[in-house]
């Protein structure tokens, strides 16, 4: 780490050594490991400036668990020894739980994850740009991007600095291209988008997550993520952090709670499983709450009618997903494989048409496996988690939990409806299609579930009343099941459909308006050609 500017000129200036940032300095740089790349001892090494305000090691509450789509992508860029040595506990599924049933979910094929903790994997990342040739990593707080007046291209960056006796300096650092990966609360964003453009692309607050740390709990499945549905609240997901430590965040929806610690007390931990109910109550009263807002913001193809020339959005600078699912990092580290390929086959840094060319094929390259995560996290999420509190909160809760008694059966099912899903999940998987097939099956197998379970107990109920009222309960019955039905299934198109859309769709439409009736419009027109293919296929 240094705190002076060694040189002014570079190749690629990257704001921000998180994830993505300190990932792609290292695969783009001189010295780089990865010995199994197709483009061999040709491919293009870079001169590259990794900028951090600060480089002590960020403690945060997500970023905790790399799901093994990320751990693939890790070890493409020559990053696999980052998960060694920092206490990284194995993953190897998921544990879903409400009230008192659980259903084991494995990764297929012996495919296992990580979790850790974050600061520990963060520093891991530095510390191999921080020894690759090529690469400068500088403390300094970035302060603006330069940009010629006439072209509007970004040509590098201002940052200010502080020597040995802690006197600022301001410097300049030019560059073919600037890397905006400065986090979901990017700070260049909006100067990286077109003007017409920035006040559509703000993330959307979706929760807020509230995190704690719990000291020797026991998991319901060691060494397996735990989702704890809770009744008429949002999630609960806890996964092993380090040895005697393990991570519990809480769901929260606006408006948040006045009182957090008592929230929490009488409301989430008496749903947890048994053997973490000790453990969460100690760490409510012993430890501070800690809060970060869940927001999602869908990505932009990059070329010159939505950014400016010279810059590119990385990581959740760019897209960002609700972290229920832990695919934030597994989508950044894809991303940063692809954007590695793209860069080295580029004849030329200074041709920004050309580089536009590449740009949209990462975009497009990168859609089957971001689009599934992202559009996966607020699916579960909205289907699963999401508690409500509006006037139809009675049907909404109905709702949720026939959807939620679905989504056990199903996963009981094994086989390919498990393994199926959990792919989706693990990032191993990257097929939209087969998100919706999975998702739309748990809707429509939930809605089996309520036919055949409450029908035989309300027949029982009814068995000694007489012929003459049977017929007419029954039928009054079996509409209330359908009207449920259609509500459950409605619920299901209402989520996955503008979801979907927004995924495809390359254009940003420049009136909420527009984008609202145009969401819709695809959705249905999105509806209608998968109907008529499954027509197809069935007939």
């Amino acid at each position: 780490m240094r705190r002076d500017v060694p040189e002014n000129n570079y190749d690629v200036v990257i704001i921000g050594a998180g994830i993505a940032g300190s990932a792609l300095a290292y695969a783009i740089s001189s010295r780089s490991t990865d010995t199994t790349h197709k483009y061999g001892s040709k491919a293009r090494r870079f001169r590259v400036a990794l900028i951090e305000r600060s480089l002590s090691k960020p403690d945060r509450i997500v970023g905790e668990l790399l799901q093994p789509g990320g751990i693939l992508a890790l070890r493409n860029l020559g990053l696999g020894d980052c998960i060694e040595g920092i206490g990284a506990i194995p993953v190897r599924g998921y544990c879903v739980v409400e009230g008192e049933r659980q259903v084991r979910v494995p990764y297929p094929d012996g495919f296992e994850g990580r979790s850790f903790h974050h600061g520990e994997f963060v520093m891991a990342l530095r510390e191999k740009a921080l020894n690759a040739n090529g690469v400068d990593v500088i403390e300094a707080v970035v302060t603006e991007l330069i940009e010629e007046s006439a072209s509007e291209r970004i040509v590098g960056v201002r940052c200010r600095t502080k020597d040995a006796s802690n006197a600022p300096a301001t410097h300049e650092l030019r560059a073919k291209i600037v890397i905006v990966a400065d986090g979901s609360a990017s700070k260049f964003r909006k100067q990286v988008l077109q003007p017409a453009f920035a006040a559509q692309v703000e993330p959307r607050i979706i929760s807020h997550f509230i995190g704690l740390i719990l000291e020797d709990a026991e998991l319901p499945i060691a060494q397996h993520g735990t989702v704890v549905f809770v009744k008429g609240h949002g999630p609960v997901l806890l996964y092993q952090i380090s040895e005697g430590h393990t991570r519990m965040l809480i769901d929260i929806k606006d408006p948040l709670p006045a009182d957090m610690k008592s929230h929490i007390l009488t409301e989430i931990v008496p749903q947890l499983p048994p053997s973490l109910r000790l453990p969460a109550a100690r760490s409510v009263h012993s430890d501070r709450l800690r809060r970060m807002p869940c927001p999602f913001l869908t990505a932009i193809n990059q070329h010159a009618r939505h950014t400016k020339p010279g810059a590119i959005l990385l990581g959740d600078a760019w897209n960002i997903r609700h972290p229920l699912t832990g695919g934030g990092m597994t989508v950044a580290l894809n991303d940063v494989v692809l954007l590695r390929d793209m860069l080295r086959k580029a004849d030329d840094l200074d041709d920004w048409q050309g580089m536009e060319a590449g740009l949209s094929r990462w975009y497009w390259e990168r859609k089957p496996r971001s689009s599934t995560i992202n559009m996966l996290s607020l699916v579960l999420y909205e289907m699963f988690g999401a508690a409500v509190s509006s006037a139809d909160r009675r049907y909404k809760d109905e709702e949720l939990s026939i959807m939620r008694l679905g989504c056990f059966k199903y996963f009981e099912l094994g086989g390919e409806y498990v393994r199926g899903t959990i792919s989706l999940l693990a990032g191993i998987s990257s097929s939209p299609f087969q998100l919706f097939r999975h998702f739309f099956g748990v809707a429509m197998y939930a809605v089996w579930v309520l036919f055949t379970s409450t029908s035989p107990q309300y027949h029982q109920k009814i068995t000694h009343q007489s012929a003459t009222s049977v017929a007419p309960r029954a039928l009054v019955h079996y509409m209330s099941l359908l009207v449920k039905s259609v509500r459950v299934i409605w619920k299901t198109c209402a989520i996955f459909f503008p979801l979907f859309w927004d995924e495809i769709r390359w254009w940003i439409p420049s009136q909420s308006g527009v984008q609202s009736s145009a969401r819709w419009g695809g959705a249905m027109f999105v509806a209608i050609i998968i109907l008529l293919v499954v027509v197809a296929d069935n007939s």
